[in-house]
């Protein structure tokens, strides 16, 4: 390919356009719904980048990638010079290229978005990324740190705690992750399904931790199996990362029926445990034919395109707002519509009703019209008086929200927590209890795969400094 375009030239080539999975095929499996560019598809978008001297799309990204050198070197066909620079950036590449919303971050920032449309940051980073996976014997060696006799434990393996074992690693600490679950990954595992982010990426990155020297324990829960206070007297500084996972109910009449699904509870059973999508699966999940899922982000979003692929032939999404202020990507948007969910916007359940034995029957709903934006700068929701009515559904599954689980921070009373129970830290992510930090969803409450991973990396550096002057 030709590096030496101008940048006329550069203009005049149009966005890649991703290949993808049929709909009607898609929604019947767990098959990655986008297949990824080829080789001549990813060189050309490359050649499309006008390698700004200000990089406004790395002020864009929250782990500050190399945007336009990582391209610069895609753009040359030097694939082992774009991963390496990718990887000194980003620990979890492969997985950033797929769930990232790059079209809210570093793509809205590009200058290509101003008189066209952005760069596709996004798949050329999951393009570099999964070559790098496919092709380990072509990797750039990384010079190995000189060990620093330093010990850091960090409790999670989400985005946030993957990112910082590996920023710390590199640093030539010695890490160890502890993981609550049986398997390594966090909300990546439990919460993204494979249609996604398919399990063998989050293997190939977390075994690419493991050649650093990461050591990761499953099935050790902080709070029960150990406690902040015992980690802190065995490691020399912790690290908390272990997200966000207790649901927010709906506060509702008949909630509590059998067929009411909490959204973490639905997409750990089926993503983590194979609920319904294995024969030998010994984990249940109730299937219905009408499914009714409550909120509008991600969540919701893989909540009802899983109940989709379950077999439910009704599968609807039930939104308070309208679709414009859906906090869900639009790409997930447009890929449910085109698998056959169907979105009941402007309406919020007011109760589940259920059968005389204890079994969902429906929900009833409300008509909402919009008023004035709240605090988030969305229209605020009000109800329409005398709009009632009712939807048939087998299943209901909540997916408004999460908090703070507390079952970590209630066993260490000395660590100073917000009024919803997130952990409070300073400008360099240190908690109350000196050595101790925390990032991530437990401190931000659920947000985004890349926004952990930016805690993660910048509470690794501010770790590192602690540990050089401890």
């Amino acid at each position: 390919m030709n590096n030496t375009l101008s940048a006329k030239e550069r203009m005049g080539i149009a966005r890649v356009v991703m290949p993808q999975l049929p709909a009607d095929v898609r929604s019947r499996n767990f098959e990655e719904v986008n297949r990824g560019l080829s080789e001549n598809q990813a060189f050309t978008e490359a050649q499309r980048c006008l390698q700004c001297k200000n990089r406004p799309c790395v002020a864009g990204c929250p782990v500050g990638v190399s945007i336009p050198e990582f391209i610069k070197a895609l753009a040359a066909e030097d694939l082992p010079r774009s991963a390496q620079i990718l990887r000194n950036d980003n620990a979890l590449p492969a997985v950033c290229g797929r769930v990232c919303p790059q079209e809210t971050q570093c793509e809205a920032l590009c200058i290509r978005g101003v008189k066209g449309e952005a760069v596709a940051i996004g798949y050329l980073e999951r393009y570099v990324a999964d070559w790098a996976q496919q092709h380990p014997e072509q990797q750039l060696k990384e010079t190995a740190a000189t060990a620093t006799g330093k010990t850091v434990v960090v409790v999670g393996s989400g985005p946030a705690g993957l990112t910082a074992a590996g920023e710390l690693a590199r640093l030539g600490h010695a890490v160890t992750i502890f993981e609550a679950l049986h398997d390594t990954g966090g909300v990546l595992r439990y919460g993204i399904p494979e249609f996604r982010l398919p399990k063998d990426i989050i293997d190939r990155e977390v075994a690419l931790l493991s050649e650093l020297g990461v050591g990761i324990e499953c099935n050790v829960i902080i709070g029960r199996t150990l406690t902040i206070a015992e980690l802190r007297s065995q490691f020399d500084a912790v690290f908390i990362a272990n997200g966000a996972g207790l649901p927010a109910m709906l506060n509702i009449p008949g909630e509590n029926l059998k067929g009411v699904y909490a959204a973490n509870e639905f997409l750990t059973r089926v993503n983590l445990m194979e609920a319904g999508r294995t024969d030998n699966s010994a984990t249940p999940v109730i299937r219905r034919s009408e499914v009714a899922v409550i909120g509008g982000g991600n969540t919701a979003i893989d909540c009802v395109r899983t109940a989709r692929r379950l077999g439910a032939e009704r599968a609807m999404l039930v939104y308070r707002r309208g679709e414009t202020e859906m906090p869900a990507r639009r790409e997930e948007v447009t890929h449910a519509r085109e698998e056959g969910v169907e979105f009941i916007m402007l309406t919020a359940p007011t109760e589940v009703l259920g059968t005389e034995d204890g079994w969902v029957s429906g929900l009833r709903c409300r008509k909402m019209e919009l008023g004035e934006p709240d605090d988030s700068g969305r229209r605020s929701p009000r109800a329409i008086a005398g709009s009632d009515f009712d939807l048939s559904a087998g299943v209901i599954i909540d997916a408004v929200g999460t908090s703070a689980n507390p079952l970590l921070t209630a066993s260490a009373p000395d660590l100073s927590l917000s009024t919803r129970g997130n952990i409070l830290i300073n400008t360099g992510g240190e908690t109350s209890i000196p050595g101790v930090f925390a990032g991530g969803d437990i401190v931000r409450g659920g947000a985004t795969v890349i926004l952990a991973m930016g805690d993660g990396k910048r509470t690794a550096a501010a770790i590192d400094a602690y540990l050089k002057r401890a």
